[in-house]
């Protein structure tokens, strides 16, 4: 069934309005019509199942027929610190960690990063991202669109996470694959409503100073394994352990 998000629906009991965009896509490209059902998401968890009864240029008028709460959200608010890669990778990794349950993405500057942008390009890169991150929410099911926030350094984004329940950070470097299971483990047991960081390296990998800080911070530093995986891959891996061990 179609998907869309509507701001501002959250109290809705008989008929939401659609406006803007979703309405050409309604009529012109998925070619729907008055009685043909859609679901409609506030953003916030839940969905309306409804059919459309009215239909125009400037807007789609649908009856409420059911109202659920979305069942694809994970219990924990998961925010995924992305050392920003190069190329196109970036967008390859908001999709993926869109649809294996992150809340959140932080484009992460950091002092390996290969990739320098100006400032005045990052503002368009974010509106980027995050219609990917929308689409991505939409082809996987998710009851809320995963935020991508503003471009951070390194410090930014510790400050950012501080009071984050769980910190996590997989690095080459470490050891103890008992140990990370543990780690990963307990976050995946926190309280509904706990937020996880993880935080992932460029692809030159984390500087020691950046370790030290985590640690600092209190994260946990672990491995995930016996192999050495890509910036793109590391993330995704240890979401995928945090999704299926949470998902209820």
């Amino acid at each position: 069934m179609p998907r869309f998000y509507v701001e501002g629906c959250r109290d809705a009991q008989t008929g939401i309005t659609i406006t803007g965009e979703d309405v050409n896509h309604i009529k012109n490209v998925l070619r729907l019509s008055i009685g043909d059902s859609i679901t409609i998401c506030d953003g916030d968890g839940k969905e309306y199942v409804c059919q459309i009864a009215e239909l125009d240029k400037e807007h789609v008028y649908a009856e409420i027929v059911d109202i659920n709460q979305n069942a694809a959200e994970l219990p924990c608010k998961i925010t995924l610190f992305q050392g920003m890669p190069k190329s196109d990778k970036m967008e390859f990794i908001i999709q993926k960690a869109v649809e294996l349950g992150a809340a959140q993405i932080a484009p992460v500057m950091m002092k390996r990063t290969v990739v320098k942008l100006e400032e005045k390009k990052k503002d368009k890169k974010r509106e980027r991202y995050q219609m990917i991150a929308e689409s991505a929410a939409k082809q996987s099911g998710r009851g809320v669109i995963p935020e991508i926030l503003d471009f951070m350094t390194y410090g930014e984004a510790l400050q950012y996470a501080k009071t984050f329940d769980a910190l996590l950070v997989p690095y080459e470097s470490a050891e103890g694959i008992t140990y990370a299971r543990t780690v990963i483990a307990q976050a995946a047991e926190l309280p509904e409503g706990s937020k996880i960081g993880i935080f992932i390296g460029p692809e030159g990998g984390f500087a020691k100073e950046e370790i030290d800080a985590a640690k600092e911070a209190g994260a946990k530093i672990l491995t995930l394994g016996n192999r050495i995986l890509r910036t793109e891959t590391a993330g995704l891996a240890i979401l995928s352990i945090l999704m299926f061990q949470m998902e209820q």
